[in-house]
């Protein structure tokens, strides 16, 4: 095919936004037809819909019976936020950064915690933190999964299993996609709205023994706001893990995250999904490797993501401009095909190197992605004819 020559065929679903990331395969919005809207939150339907989602979601990711999970307010956001308030203090922490993310929590802990002893253990976009030099005996706290570098951990095998520190880990485009190693997770947190495909608002927050008995044995010295308190009395408020929400929840979303959960369960529970995420990645990959001016901002297999995949490209031509005319470029490739209704949102993080980022999590079919390729390489073409 002439590289200028508009592909035949476009992707089904065009959303490949890292978050809110694409709706499950068969979505509709008829399966919201039942949410108990109108309705209290401390209702007794809506609580059981409330305690529902927890289950599903135990049940789903295979949490050990002592593990506590709850819904609170703010997305992946205020779960990480709300960890980090009110559990840090009591030791000294290292705080991990290879991505956006993980930069802001650590920016949260010198700049407005201003906690003394914190470690910052930074990597550039592309690389991951020197694992090697964590040290357990103080708490912990890092990204699964790099949204916006497309960088994770190679496994939970670098995390002291006997360590005397709590692991603080935002999970959020991680869950679902990899089988986490409960034992050696003391705090995650996740939104809906990444691998489930659900919707945004709300976020999960998991939490081991360890972190209830640092919750009951604790008390941070700065106030805590009411959207952050997980006790009362030294004791943890157990109505948050079983539906009694903090503040007002909307039943639209948690009816979409049912809904989520079933179609999980449907094809095989989490070991689908993370089957799934892989055959999108390699999907990717299989283009990539046979792509000449693309590669990954992850040069290193064993630390790449398989679901937020972010590329650089590394053509001689385009690496000899300025970064305001790499951005230039990148955003014309990205504006043409979404115009051609090909895929929407897969720019680069602003922060992250000019290129692409395509979502790659279970919600999105591998058929999808492969009618995606082409359309890249044909703006691409495109773009550089017109800018050289």
């Amino acid at each position: 095919m002439n590289p200028q020559q508009k592909p035949d065929m476009r992707p089904a679903n065009p959303n490949f936004s890292t978050g809110p990331c694409a709706k499950r395969p068969g979505w509709s919005v008829d399966v919201l037809q039942d949410a108990l809207t109108g309705r209290s939150h401390r209702s007794g339907p809506c609580k059981a819909r409330l305690a529902e989602v927890l289950e599903r979601s135990r049940s789903i990711l295979k949490l050990p019976d002592d593990y506590r999970i709850g819904i609170v307010p703010g997305s992946d956001t205020g779960a990480l936020e709300m960890s980090l308030w009110s559990l840090l203090g009591a030791r000294g922490v290292d705080m991990l950064a290879w991505e956006s993310f993980g930069a802001d929590w650590a920016n949260d802990v010198t700049g407005q915690l201003k906690l003394e002893d914190v470690r910052v253990l930074k990597a550039p976009y592309g690389q991951i933190s020197n694992l090697a030099e964590v040290n357990f005996q103080r708490d912990v706290v890092f990204t699964w999964n790099g949204t916006t570098s497309g960088v994770c951990v190679p496994d939970g095998d670098w995390i002291d299993a006997d360590r005397a520190g709590l692991t603080i880990c935002d999970a959020t485009s991680g869950v679902f996609a990899y089988d986490l190693p409960w034992d050696k997770l003391d705090v995650t947190t996740f939104s809906w709205q990444k691998v489930m495909g659900g919707e945004g608002a709300h976020g999960i927050l998991i939490l081991s023994p360890r972190a209830v008995e640092r919750l009951e044995s604790y008390t941070p010295p700065w106030p805590l706001p009411k959207v952050f308190r997980l006790t009362k009395g030294g004791k943890l408020i157990e109505g948050i893990f079983k539906g009694a929400t903090i503040n007002t929840p909307s039943m639209i979303v948690v009816e979409d995250a049912i809904d989520s959960l079933k179609w999980i369960e449907g094809i095989g529970g989490v070991d689908a999904t993370v089957s799934r995420s892989q055959a999108n990645a390699a999907a990717i990959d299989g283009w990539v490797q046979r792509t000449p001016w693309i590669d990954y901002v992850a040069t290193d297999q064993a630390v790449r993501s398989r679901t937020s995949v972010c590329l650089m490209i590394v053509a001689d031509w385009f690496q000899g401009l300025d970064a305001d005319k790499q951005s230039v470029v990148a955003k014309a490739m990205t504006k043409l095909l979404e115009d051609e209704g090909a895929a929407n949102d897969i720019n680069s993080y602003p922060a992250a190197p000019p290129g692409l980022r395509i979502w790659a999590g279970s919600t999105v079919e591998t058929t999808d992605l492969e009618n995606l390729m082409p359309w890249i390489d044909w703006a691409y073409a495109t773009v550089r004819s017109n800018f050289t």
